[in-house]
């Protein structure tokens, strides 16, 4: 074979191996560039996950509610509403759901048309959980739509004491008064509160509430007519509000 054969051979084999190289880059490229997707999609589901937790730790931690119904609810059920534990971000969201057996909080992040999921988990959650309800509000027997009672429970070591109350509630008719609270079997406020007529002081002396239940009642000078909307906050000597929505249905409560 002379010079100009092995010259073609040559210049065959350097074409055949560029081809062969821009095959494989043609293939790597998009490879990598799907590959890349994945840790971009993990990294935005964790932090998706993250403000699911932010999200339910705030949410315990700031309401006083209860769910969409006036019993056999307490409040923290509601962190598995889902009107309210679950939230769209951006190409994303998260869900969180409260175990009340385990008392762990879980979060999951997720990304819009992805695959990855990152779960994030709150162990001990009650310690984010302020004063909330511990059993459904009623009316007292042999006192229909004048005197009404729950039971309120800290969950938190940090110690609580009350020292005020406010109230707001819809009536028709003749406008009834608060004349009485008792907290525990004790008397803690006793007069006369007109609705929505701002932040009063305990008459009878401060109350701590406990980590167990706690019964309150609360006293009218007389029975209301079609009462409803009932939201009483007690007031901590620390500063802080304890909102409790007695009827979230606005439909007048139970009996017990």
């Amino acid at each position: 074979m002379n010079s100009k054969g092995i010259s073609v051979l040559f210049l065959i084999i350097a074409m055949l191996l560029m081809i062969t190289i821009g095959y494989v880059f043609s293939y790597l490229i998009p490879t990598k560039q799907t590959s890349i997707k994945f840790p971009i999609s993990s990294t935005q589901a964790f932090f998706l996950a993250q403000s699911g937790l932010e999200y339910g730790i705030r949410y315990g931690s700031d309401q006083g509610w209860r769910g969409a119904t006036d019993t056999g609810r307490l409040d923290y059920d509601r962190l598995n509403d889902a009107a309210v534990n679950q939230r769209n971000l951006g190409n994303g969201r998260f869900t969180i759901n409260y175990n009340t057996a385990t008392n762990e909080l879980t979060s999951t992040g997720e990304v819009n048309n992805a695959t990855e999921k990152r779960i994030l988990i709150v162990s001990n959650f009650n310690q984010f959980l302020r004063l909330t309800f511990n059993s459904s509000p009623c009316w007292i027997p042999g006192y229909s739509n004048q005197r009404a009672q729950f039971n309120i429970i800290r969950w938190r070591t940090t110690t609580v004491t009350v020292n005020a109350f406010s109230a707001t509630w819809q009536e028709d008719g003749a406008a009834r008064n608060i004349t009485t609270i008792l907290m525990g079997g004790t008397t803690r406020f006793s007069g006369t509160y007109s609705n929505g007529s701002g932040i009063r002081n305990f008459t009878g002396g401060n109350q701590a509430v406990p980590l167990a239940s706690l019964l309150v009642e609360i006293r009218w000078d007389s029975a209301m007519t079609n009462p409803r909307n009932i939201v009483v906050t007690f007031y901590s000597t620390a500063g802080d509000r304890y909102i409790f929505n007695l009827d979230p249905e606005g439909n007048n409560l139970p009996g017990c």
